[in-house]
Formats: structure tokens, C-alpha cells, sequence
């Protein structure tokens, strides 16, 4: 007898996951979820009845699991050649681990986004970085392409001050780095904006000031494991003291970027995401990310008007009821 159809999630860092466990919990919704760290998969097995839904961070080898890409590459392509049904799966899995490609399909889509330089060997990069800085005549900064948590961010004013700190910045999981433009905030703000089943559902302001490059919304993302105290993100410009925020609703917010995003995700598949984008102080509004394992703030959340796990565990119950 086959086991009775669930969610399952597929995940590799478990400090995420107790806002989901009480959203679906409190919907009525199964939940199983899948650590996926490393181990073996039988191909030929008969997957699981049920709707899989990927949570897979980018930044997973930051944590010290540098299988778990492999990992749920492996199995979301198990699971779709079986046919069962997959929320953000393979193809948006690719998308969440290179930002060449998330900016490369968001202006194909018609998306503005910063003017960006990838670069494959940090040996290139110094040369690159030289040239882009004399190409821009203004501050850029330098990502990984695979990201999240704000890798390899840095801002340089200059080629000079580049010569001078490059040295300090740790090699991306992939090879690839990206140069970009530094794009000025209007208000040392940037928006968030959170989209479940291809609907809106509310924005986040986060203030760069206090955020910095590092912008997680998850409640364990905020303090520091050894110190107990709020982290001071890179790129950061004012210190956060105990009680401090750096998330807060953006109450209101409409613009036509909703639309393009929302098309935006509709083309790549993407079910569950945070767009995230800056409006400048020449008038532009760029996007720069898209999160495909989004994470919430609890406060924001609380004062949203729909909370994100609760809207994420009512779409997830209603295909699997599907």
C-alpha cells in the first residue's frame, strides 16, 4: 500500500524551517521534510506520492554542505522524470545558483538591471575589475555568482582602492564573479517583493544603513551564534543595537514593477520568490536578485496583511489536494 500523498520539502539547513513546520501545521497541510547533505538515491525507486517542493540556498556550502547542490540537483531530476509534480524545481533550482543567469533572463524579460561584468578565474579579475572601474568612472561593487548572504560584496570606489582591498575577498563556490555598478539607493533602502503561486503578496523596505550587503529576512540570520549579538553586515554603515530592525512592511506599495516581476516568474517557472530591487537616486528601479527559497521576518510577516509560510502552505495544500 503506497504511502498517503504529502509536501515534501527539500532543504539542507534546518534553522529555516521552523516557521513552515508552524504554517502548515496550523493549514492542515502534511509536511515531510528532506535533508539533503549528501547520501544515495535509487534511481530506479518509485518516488513518493505527493508535491516536492524545493528549498535549496545557494549558499548551502557556506554551512559546510558543498554536496547539497548536487544533491537536490540529483533528486529533483528523479522526481520530475517520474513525473511528480515539483514546486521551484530543476530548471528554477539553476536559476537560484547563478545570478549571470538571473540577470541575464530578467532583461530578456524587459527588467532593468545593473550593468554587469561576469568574470570566470579570480585570475581575470584583477585585470577586469580595472577595466570596468575605468569603463563606469564611479564606485562598483564585486559578487559571486552563486550568492546569497551577500558573497563576495564589496564596494569600491576606484581601481586604486580595488588594487588595494581585493585581496580579501573569498573565493566564489563557482568561479564566477560579477562586477557591477554601484546602484544608489534614493533612501538607503532596498524592497523586497514576495510572490507565492505568481501572486503578489506584500513588499519588505530593508535599510541598507544597518543591512548592509547582507539582506536575510530569517529571524536566525539576525544575531550573531557566538556573541549573541546583531550582526554587522558588510557594507554596513550604522552598528544595530539589541531590539534594532532592519525589515519593516512597505505598506501600500504598488508600482508596474509587480506586473513585469510577476510575468517575470511566470516565464522561468518560478512559483515561490523574492524579487529584490532598488529604487535610485536618478529615478531608475533596478532589480539586482531574485531569491527562489525565500525566507520572511517574523515581525513583517505579522504585520502583513497575509503572511508568506501560511500563504506558501494554503498553495501547496491546494495542489496536493489537486
Amino acid at each position: 500500500m503506497s504511502p498517503e500523498p504529502v509536501v515534501h520539502v527539500l532543504h539542507e539547513n534546518p534553522e529555516w524551517l521552523p516557521p513552515f513546520v508552524e504554517a502548515f501545521a496550523a493549514e492542515g497541510v502534511p509536511l515531510r521534510e528532506h535533508v539533503l547533505t549528501g547520501g544515495e538515491l535509487d534511481l530506479a525507486a518509485e518516488p513518493e506520492p505527493g508535491v516536492w517542493w524545493s528549498r535549496m540556498s545557494a549558499s548551502a556550502h557556506t554551512r559546510g554542505h558543498t554536496a547539497s547542490v548536487a544533491h537536490t540537483r540529483a533528486v529533483l531530476s528523479w522526481l520530475e522524470a517520474s513525473g511528480r509534480r515539483t514546486v521551484n524545481g530543476r530548471r528554477v533550482l539553476e536559476l537560484e545558483l547563478s545570478k549571470v543567469q538571473q540577470l541575464t533572463a530578467l532583461a530578456a524579460s524587459g527588467i532593468d538591471v545593473p550593468r554587469t561584468v561576469a568574470v570566470v578565474g579570480t585570475e581575470r579579475l584583477r585585470a577586469a575589475a580595472l577595466a570596468f572601474a575605468r569603463e563606469l568612472g564611479g564606485p562598483f561593487v564585486t559578487k559571486h555568482s552563486q550568492g546569497g548572504k551577500g558573497l563576495g560584496v564589496a564596494r569600491f570606489d576606484s581601481a586604486e582602492e580595488f588594487e588595494a582591498g581585493a585581496g580579501d575577498l573569498d573565493e566564489p563556490a563557482d568561479g564566477v564573479w560579477l562586477l557591477q555598478e554601484y546602484v544608489e539607493p534614493a533612501d538607503a533602502s532596498i524592497t523586497r517583493a514576495e510572490f507565492v503561486g505568481g501572486e503578489f503578496l506584500y513588499a519588505v523596505r530593508a535599510d541598507t544603513a544597518k543591512g548592509g550587503f547582507q539582506l536575510c529576512p530569517a529571524d536566525a540570520c539576525e544575531l550573531d551564534p557566538v556573541t549573541g549579538r546583531p550582526v554587522l553586515p558588510p557594507g554596513a554603515t550604522v552598528p544595530q543595537e539589541p531590539g534594532d530592525t532592519v525589515f519593516s512592511l512597505r505598506e501600500g506599495f504598488d508600482h508596474p514593477v509587480l506586473a513585469q516581476h510577476a510575468r517575470f516568474l511566470r516565464e522561468q517557472g518560478v512559483e515561490v520568490a523574492g524579487m529584490e530591487f532598488i529604487e535610485t537616486v536618478d529615478g531608475r528601479l533596478v532589480t539586482y536578485d531574485v531569491n527562489t527559497n525565500t525566507n520572511y521576518n517574523a515581525a513583517v510577516d505579522a504585520a502583513a496583511p497575509r503572511s508568506g509560510p501560511r500563504e506558501i502552505a494554503r498553495y501547496l495544500g491546494r495542489l496536493l489536494r489537486g
